[in-house]
C-alpha cells in the first residue's frame, strides 16, 4: 500500500466562505458551537432575518461534506462533519469550515484524521499558550498539520466507513435513550405534575374526581394524603469538596476525581482526573448534580468516586431512585427557566440545596412509579454503558486503521 504525505491547507480551504454579499439569504439555519459535540448536533436555529438580525457569528458558509471544528478549547470536542443537504446553514464563526478541494482526498477519512484524541490534546496544548484571553487555536494551527495517509481513496473511504458505522450504532443507541427518557418524563408529569396517577380502581386520580387540598408551601393544590417537604426528607445529599491540587494525578493514581459538571456526558461523566487524598465521596450508582453554574445539570455516577465542590450527589431515602431523579429534572427546569430570565445561578449552597421544596408522594404510589420506570432506567445506563465502550472501540481503531497497524481486507 503506498501513502503520501500532505498537509491540511494543500488539500482543502478553510474559512472560504462567508454571509453577505448582495443577495444574502432571508432565512438561515444557524449552527453555534456549543451545538455540537462529536458530530452529535443537539440544536439548528433557524433565522429570519425578517423578524430581528441574524447574530454577528452567523457568518460561515456550509456546504455537504465540510468539516467543522471549533477553534475554542479543541478539547471539549465541538466539531462535526456536515453530510446533509440544507438549505442556507450557516455556522458561527466560532468554527472553522474545512472544505476538501483535492480530489483523492475523501472528506469522511479527513474528519476521522483529524479528530483523532492526540491530534485534539495537541491542539489543546496549542490552545493553551495561544495569546488569548481563552484556550483557543487559529486556522493556521490546524492548517499546518502534517499527516501521511494511504495514497488510494477507496482504503481511506473504507477506513472512514467502519469508523462511521460505530458512530451510527452510538447515534441510534442516543436516539434510543432519547425516547426512554420523553417516556420517563411523560409519566412523571402525569402522576406527579397532573397528578393523573392511577387511583385504587385504575383511573387517573385527578380526572377522576380525586380530592384535592391546597398547599400553602407549595402553592397548589396536592392530593389528600400528600404532603410538602424538602429536598433532605428525600434523598441523602453529600456536598463536594475539593481535594488538595497536589494530590491530581492523570495517570490513576488513587481515586476518581470529578470537580464539576465539565466532566459531565449524556448519562455518566467522562473520568479525565483522579486524586490521591480523596475528602467527599459519591457511590456508584447515586445521581451528580451540578452546584455551580450551570446549576442543576446531572448526571449519574457509573462507580464510586470524589466529588469536588462544583458537585453534589444524591440517592434515595426510600429506595426510589427514579423518583428523586425526576424531583431533579422538574428542579433543573426550575433553575433553567431563571437563567434565561437573567437570574443566573452563579451557584446553590448546602443550605438552600438541602431546603429545596418538594412534594411527598404517599409511598404506595412511589413504589408503583418505580416498578414501572425502573427497568427503562436501567436500560438507559445499559445503552450507555454499550456506548462508551464502543467510543473506546472507535477511539483505539481509529489511530491503529490511520497509521496502518490494523489494516482491512
Amino acid at each position: 500500500m503506498s501513502n503520501r504525505r500532505i498537509v491540511i491547507n494543500q488539500i482543502s480551504k478553510i474559512n472560504a466562505e462567508t454571509i453577505g454579499g448582495k443577495n444574502p439569504p432571508e432565512v438561515i439555519h444557524y449552527l453555534d458551537t456549543s451545538s455540537i459535540t462529536r458530530n452529535r448536533i443537539e440544536n439548528v436555529q433557524v433565522l429570519d432575518s425578517k423578524t430581528q438580525p441574524f447574530p454577528s457569528r452567523a457568518q460561515r458558509k456550509v456546504k455537504n461534506e465540510t468539516i467543522i471544528y471549533s477553534t475554542v478549547r479543541p478539547e471539549q470536542e465541538h466539531f462535526g462533519f456536515i453530510d446533509q443537504n440544507t438549505e442556507n446553514l450557516i455556522v458561527s464563526t466560532g468554527f472553522l469550515t474545512i472544505g476538501v478541494t483535492d480530489k483523492e482526498i475523501d472528506p469522511k477519512y479527513l474528519y476521522y484524521l483529524i479528530t483523532r484524541r492526540d491530534i485534539t490534546k495537541y491542539l489543546q496544548t496549542i490552545a493553551v499558550n495561544n495569546v488569548s484571553s481563552y484556550p483557543s487555536i487559529n486556522p493556521d494551527d490546524l492548517g499546518n498539520l502534517e499527516f501521511v495517509i494511504p495514497s488510494d481513496k477507496t482504503i481511506q473511504r473504507k477506513i472512514a466507513e467502519v469508523l462511521s458505522a460505530l458512530d451510527s450504532k452510538i447515534e441510534l443507541n442516543n436516539r434510543i435513550n432519547a425516547e426512554l427518557e420523553a417516556m420517563a418524563k411523560t409519566l412523571y408529569d402525569f402522576w406527579f405534575v397532573q397528578f393523573d396517577f392511577p387511583n385504587e380502581k385504575g383511573k387517573p386520580y385527578k380526572t377522576s374526581g380525586g380530592k384535592m387540598v391546597w398547599n400553602k408551601m407549595l402553592k397548589r393544590e396536592i392530593p389528600k394524603q400528600w404532603e410538602d417537604g424538602e429536598l433532605s426528607d428525600i434523598a441523602n445529599i453529600t456536598m463536594g469538596q475539593s481535594p488538595p491540587g497536589e494530590s491530581y494525578n492523570d495517570v490513576g493514581e488513587g481515586t476518581i476525581f470529578f470537580q464539576g459538571c465539565t466532566d459531565f456526558g449524556n448519562r455518566f461523566p467522562t473520568v479525565r482526573q483522579y486524586t490521591s487524598k480523596p475528602t467527599r465521596f459519591a457511590k456508584e450508582g447515586d445521581i451528580l448534580l451540578s452546584v455551580r453554574a450551570p446549576v442543576g445539570t446531572l448526571n449519574i455516577a457509573k462507580e464510586n468516586c470524589c466529588i469536588g465542590r462544583g458537585l453534589a450527589s444524591l440517592n434515595s431515602k426510600d429506595s426510589c431512585i427514579t423518583y428523586l431523579f425526576g424531583v431533579m429534572e422538574n428542579l433543573k427546569q426550575i433553575f433553567d427557566r431563571r437563567n434565561v430570565d437573567g437570574t443566573t445561578f452563579g451557584a446553590i449552597t448546602k443550605d438552600d440545596l438541602f431546603s429545596l421544596k418538594i412534594l411527598k408522594p404517599e409511598k404506595n404510589i412511589l413504589i408503583k412509579f418505580h416498578k414501572i420506570i425502573n427497568p427503562a432506567f436501567e436500560k438507559q445506563n445499559e445503552i450507555e454503558l454499550e456506548n462508551l465502550k464502543l467510543s473506546e472501540l472507535r477511539d483505539w481503531l481509529l489511530p491503529m486503521l490511520m497509521n496502518g497497524q490494523v489494516k482491512l481486507k
